[in-house]
């Protein structure tokens, strides 16, 4: 049986994530764009909250354009996200990456 088009993009979706490295966090948006579907940001949160199923995604690593923990809510609980990344030495304050654009990774320019 053939994949649907969302199992593909969701697909390459966790192949993106599982590349951003330990103590960094991307966007929504920045997989959207890389993936070449620009407006399909919510597309992508949608694929991370289907890959809880799916130990290996570090779904933590991606917040939304400001660097808010706008997924914690699909977590085991309200806080795993942020100690996720707190255990990667990646400061949270009032649910925002401190940092942010210092520990932004851009896939676009990272996966050249």
């Amino acid at each position: 049986m053939a994949k649907s088009k969302d199992e593909n993009f969701f697909q390459n979706v966790y192949e993106v994530v599982k590349l951003i490295p330990a103590g960094r966090v991307t966007s929504y948006g920045a997989i959207a764009s890389y993936l070449g579907s620009k407006g399909s940001a919510r597309m992508v949160g949608w694929a991370l909250i289907a890959s809880h199923a799916t130990s290996n995604i570090p779904a933590y690593r991606v917040v939304n354009r400001n660097g808010l923990l706008t997924g914690k809510q699909h977590f085991e609980s309200p806080d795993a996200m942020q100690a996720s990344l707190e255990q990667e030495g990646i400061r949270v304050k009032n649910d925002r990456v401190v940092d942010f654009d210092k520990l932004f990774w851009d896939p676009a320019k990272e996966l050249l």
